[in-house]
């Protein structure tokens, strides 16, 4: 990912104001205008267009409040809340209408810029997202809680391209009227997506802020990303790369190949065990020490089923191995027992453009347990083996763990 910035004239012939434009590791790719929030193009917009980069997009953030001050770059302090506001207040929406047009036909003549272009905006930036699907021709568009998107709901005949909108349950800036308002007026347009996110604050997306809501970000991006990929591309066969990633992994063992399947600040995280590795350094200690040629050399995956997403592929699979050795990652600090365990595993992988970037691994640990001899399932709801068979056959017996199942027997249903 590289990035730098431009100047793009006004058409208006008053002169010309600077994006910051992000371009993805392949050279090219889609466009994506960024529109801003009332804070600039601070480090927060700079690292929205890098992460969309990353994502394959070639990205142009514009200074929309160049007629006012050029290069405002603020925080999120009350200060410069109350400064950005003044400036929000002041803001000249025809003109910024104008000023899109030129920044998204300087986009659509980068060199880089191959394809379709769509945009995105939070807040100010997500209602200006909102206006380029009607005036600047853009193939998609997404609003991250865009302010006062009902009051500009007479151009939605003029919107011919798909939109995503994500909005707060708690926004006073944006409150259920306005949402209703603006659901109602969709009601009937399925290539209109609105998404409310229960709990969340206005800027559920911006890290640092107390209003930000992780689980909420990342299923707003997932939807987001959705809709650049369905209208725009790129398209990634991500159920081959996830299979490039295990082959490496499993069975030539190569770290290096492993780590060069993923972006460069990956992380995994084996959800019932505390496992993995954050970062490049990290992981590729935790990849060579203690997982790639740690396992057993027995060990297989079976594959059962496999989900494919906009971002990310979901695999149900039976991990087997005999406990030979340490399996550190599983086993942590357990001797081998010379036991046989077959356990199902969910992973849950998601990419940014052609790259890993994170996993997330689930198993069930006490059904591990009880398979090498370290747990006792008298008593405790737990299978052992039997989860691995019933998931490969569903005929096998149901509900053997539950006590009362018997006294439902021939009960009325």
């Amino acid at each position: 990912m590289n990035s730098h910035w431009i100047d793009i004239t006004a058409s208006d012939g008053s002169g010309s104001f600077r994006g910051y434009v992000a371009t993805p590791e392949s050279g090219s790719g889609p466009g994506i205008l960024l529109l801003q929030e009332i804070f600039g193009i601070n480090w927060h917009i700079r690292d929205v267009a890098d992460y969309y980069a990353e994502e394959g997009y070639v990205v142009l953030a514009p200074d929309l409040f160049w007629r006012m001050e050029p290069e405002i770059e603020l925080g999120y302090s009350e200060e410069d809340f109350q400064k950005a506001f003044g400036f929000y207040q002041q803001f000249d929406v025809p003109k910024s209408i104008e000023d899109m047009q030129a920044a998204t036909s300087a986009l659509r003549e980068l060199d880089q810029c191959k394809g379709k272009v769509g945009s995105i905006g939070f807040c100010l930036g997500g209602k200006l997202s909102y206006l380029t699907a009607a005036h600047c021709g853009v193939d998609v568009a997404v609003c991250y809680y865009g302010v006062g998107i009902e009051e500009d709901l007479g151009l939605k005949d003029k919107i011919a391209c798909p939109v995503v909108m994500h909005f707060a349950e708690l926004d006073q800036f944006v409150p259920a009227e306005a949402r209703d308002q603006v659901s109602a007026a969709f009601s009937e347009r399925s290539e209109i997506e609105i998404y409310t996110y229960p709990g969340t604050d206005h800027a559920f997306n911006t890290p640092g802020r107390d209003s930000y809501d992780k689980p909420a970000s990342q299923m707003a991006h997932s939807r987001s990303i959705a809709a650049f990929r369905r209208v725009m591309g790129p398209h990634h066969n991500l159920s081959e790369l996830w299979d490039a990633h295990c082959y490496y992994e499993f069975v030539t063992r190569d770290v290096d190949a492993t780590m060069a399947t993923m972006v460069a600040e990956p992380y995994v995280n084996h959800i019932p065990t505390l496992t993995g590795g954050v970062g490049h350094d990290h992981l590729k200690r935790f990849y060579k020490y203690h997982f790639v040629n740690s396992n057993p050399p027995d060990t297989k995956l079976i594959p059962v089923s496999r989900t494919i997403g906009a971002d990310r592929v979901v695999d149900e699979m039976v991990f087997c191995f005999t406990h030979t050795c340490e399996v550190d990652w599983m086993l942590p600090g357990v001797e081998p027992t010379g036991k046989y365990v077959e356990i199902p595993v969910v992973a849950i992988v998601c990419f940014r453009g052609d790259k890993l970037y994170h996993e997330h691994i689930y198993w069930d640990q006490a059904s591990v347990l009880v398979q090498i001899g370290k747990l006792d399932p008298d008593g405790i709801p737990v299978a052992g083996a039997k989860v691995t068979h019933k998931l490969l056959d569903e005929s096998l017996p149901s509900n053997e763990l539950m006590s009362g199942w018997a006294g439902s027997e021939g009960k009325p249903i």
